[in-house]
């Protein structure tokens, strides 16, 4: 998901660095562990079996790994809804039909993404989800997210927000990214739990 934005505080930044860096010393071995393990843990969770629509995002790189979780939902019969960037940030969404329903997108200087190819849907179809998983970096003990930096997910959480949305907000991270507390804003929204390799934490 979209780096770090001009409007980040730089404690934010710093931390985001030690943890991304963390991530890069990782391999893929270490990734499509992880990822086998995020993904039955996610698929036992009472959210994801009563779901009927999940947004959610295709990792990149040494992210915590969601293809497993995407194929294994659309398996499922979940409509699975997938993010694609737009030129101010915000996040337009289309229909994940498996791996070859997907783009790889370069924006600008940043990473490249995997977005979905078909439909886009408009930047409100994601208030139609059960679940959304929000990418992260950590998660203190608050349920309090540290984010890429791009600003995509605040407006996602917004957008939820004004729709009066209530689905449930997972984050999937690695074992060492749940930590006691990370740098927040007043109008931060607390997930309701952390899927990591070794376990599911709630918030609320």
């Amino acid at each position: 998901m979209p780096h770090s934005g001009p409007a980040d505080e730089p404690d934010k930044r710093t931390l985001r660095r030690e943890f991304l860096t963390a991530r890069n010393r990782l391999t893929a071995d270490d990734v499509r562990v992880s990822a086998d393990a995020l993904a039955r843990r996610a698929l036992g969770l009472p959210e994801m079996a009563g779901a009927h629509a999940v947004a959610a995002y295709v990792s990149v790189g040494a992210e915590p790994g969601t293809r497993a979780l995407l194929d294994a939902l659309r398996a499922r019969g979940v409509r699975v809804l997938l993010p694609a960037l737009l030129p101010d940030n915000d996040l337009d969404w289309g229909e994940y039909a498996g791996e070859n329903s997907l783009a790889r997108v370069r924006h600008g200087g940043r990473m490249d993404l995997y977005e979905p190819a078909g439909e886009r849907l408009g930047p409100d179809a994601v208030t139609e989800a059960d679940v959304v998983l929000l990418p992260g970096v950590a998660v203190d003990g608050r349920g309090l997210r540290l984010g890429r930096g791009g600003g995509s997910y605040d407006r996602v959480l917004a957008r939820l927000e004004r729709a009066g949305a209530r689905p449930a907000l997972l984050v999937l991270l690695y074992d060492g990214e749940v930590v006691a507390h990370v740098p927040a804003l007043p109008h931060d929204r607390p997930v309701d739990a952390v899927v990591t390799p070794s376990g599911v934490r709630r918030f609320r």
